[in-house]
């Protein structure tokens, strides 16, 4: 955790500076129905498109961690107990209050994260909608009759965990604090949500927005850093940990899970492969290769298709539209409606992106745009880095197989098919890709190569409600935004009955 987090502030330490929207009145946890002062004290939060304190948050110890676990424990037989129709009357209420309060609610994740507010507004219908879609699949939550012949009755029957601990991501504060509690509280879990560190502003909001409408214990909202996280995974009363964060961070979470053999789910880091066929609409390719950098949340997002495999053939005619489109995406003022690129979460996450870049310079690749911090005087208070594109990479560079999480595009030149799909699938990752190509059968034999789990062919980078997103190999396990991620915040039961 960076130096400017850890130093500990109690409320009235500092004023914040001013904000163009009000920030939420309580900063405390949220548990047991109520807000409760933290043991583990405040840490001071930033606004990462001036450098401005936002002040402070609460730290969750593990003491608060205890607290915040025995209240959803003692919530959870009435709750599992709840019609899954009264559950999801409830999800849709959420729903309903996050559309109405969407500007609100995007404006703190622009102040407090850094992305662009326009982008944000987005983030939060789209967690409204997995609320509406999870609602709308808990009669799906069935079991089974086996034939048993006469006099016998053999049937399944699924049932939730218990207490669920998700911690995510800065990337999408809002959007991963809500829309992640959704699935496992359809399937009739309580649930304790840590919201990022670096932003927990919407996540305080949004609760102040619910309250009221789950029953004491059901929802939690435990705000903190690495002991905040370390508590929950590790608890013994908490049967099913989840995270949204990097592969390292992952690894710690499934160890400490281990140790009481906990159920995990992990969306974890990704180095993901963008390939241009010679035969690609190039047009087409450029959009789909700039679109899949996400550049609009500065390249920090897990799905990033951050290495571009381009055919010597069409190499400096896509590097051309590349470039030149690109300029669409400029640094400024999160909350500016007009800012088409925002800043980075943190002064730390800007240092290592920049060091990045000044490796790759290293290793000998050509940076050809970008690779420094934005001169206009309004943003020198923020973390910014210009969209970075590097030609000339090798797939032996760190910057080619190491996740950066910024904006910084990496261009691999090829001509033999055999080995460009053996440099794809050498790194660790393996959550997402893109396949350029107007040959339906070079793209399914590609697709099926492609070591990762959510595949995009002649597109790049959005999501689908309703279809499994996750990834292969150390970028994850289990699968989201779909049926199988509110199936897995349950477990079978088999019951044989003899008449």
């Amino acid at each position: 955790m960076e130096q400017q987090l850890q130093q500990r502030i109690t409320p009235a330490a500092r004023k914040p500076a001013a904000a163009p929207f009000p920030l939420p009145k309580n900063r405390d946890l949220y548990y047991a129905g109520a807000w409760h002062k933290p043991q583990g004290g405040y840490l001071e939060t930033i606004n990462p498109g001036t450098g401005e304190s936002l002040g402070p948050c609460a730290e969750a110890n593990t003491a608060d961690i205890h607290a915040a676990v025995a209240a959803a424990h003692h919530a959870f037989p009435q709750w599992s107990r709840t019609k899954p129709a009264d559950r999801a009357v409830m999800l849709r209420k959420v729903a309903a209050i996050l559309r109405a309060n969407a500007t609100e609610l995007a404006m703190l994740d622009a102040i407090n994260c850094g992305n662009p507010v326009a982008e944000m507004t987005r983030d939060v219908l789209a967690a409204a909608a997995q609320f509406d879609f999870f609602a709308g699949l808990v009669t799906e939550l069935k079991g089974d009759t086996m034939p048993m012949g006469d006099g016998v009755v053999n049937l399944s029957v699924r049932e939730p965990f218990g207490v669920v601990g998700r911690i995510v991501a800065y990337n999408h504060p809002l959007m991963f604090t809500a829309a992640k509690s959704a699935a496992p509280l359809a399937a009739g879990n309580t649930v304790i949500m840590k919201p990022p560190y670096q932003a927990p502003l919407s996540a305080y909001r949004f609760m102040e927005l619910i309250d009221g409408i789950f029953p004491p214990g059901v929802l939690s909202i435990m705000s903190g850093g690495t002991e905040c996280g370390s508590a929950l995974a590790a608890h013994p009363d908490v049967p099913y940990v989840s995270l949204i964060g990097s592969v390292p961070t992952g690894r710690a979470v499934a160890k400490s899970a281990a140790d009481r053999l906990k159920h995990v789910s992990l969306e974890l880091g990704g180095k993901n492969p963008c390939i241009v066929y010679p035969d690609a609409d190039i047009e087409r390719a450029i959009t789909g290769a700039v679109a899949g950098m996400n550049f609009t949340w500065c390249g920090q997002s897990c799905g990033s298709t951050s290495r571009l495999f381009l055919h010597e053939s069409i190499h400096d005619e896509v590097v051309a539209g590349l470039l030149k489109k690109i300029g669409h995406y400029k640094p400024g003022i999160p909350t500016d409606p007009a800012t088409t690129m925002g800043a980075i979460v943190s002064h730390a996450q800007q240092q290592k992106i920049l060091g990045y870049i000044d490796l790759g310079i290293k290793e000998g690749a050509t940076l050809a745009c970008g690779g420094k911090v934005p001169s206009e005087p309004e943003l020198q208070g923020g973390f910014y880095v210009e969209p970075t594109v590097f030609t000339g990479v090798s797939q032996d560079m760190r910057i080619a197989n190491e996740e950066v999480f910024g904006p910084v595009l990496s261009v691999i030149k090829w001509n033999d098919e055999e080995a460009m799909l053996e440099q794809v699938n050498r790194v660790e990752y393996g959550l997402t890709a893109a396949i350029f190509t107007k040959d339906l059968a070079k793209a399914h034999r590609t697709a099926s190569r492609v070591q990762s789990g959510f595949i995009w062919v002649n597109n790049a980078g959005p999501h689908f409600l309703g279809t499994g997103y996750g990834g292969y190999k150390q970028s994850g396990i289990g699968r989201e935004e779909s049926i199988e991620e509110l199936l897995a915040f349950t477990q079978s039961k088999n019951i044989n009955i003899t008449l």
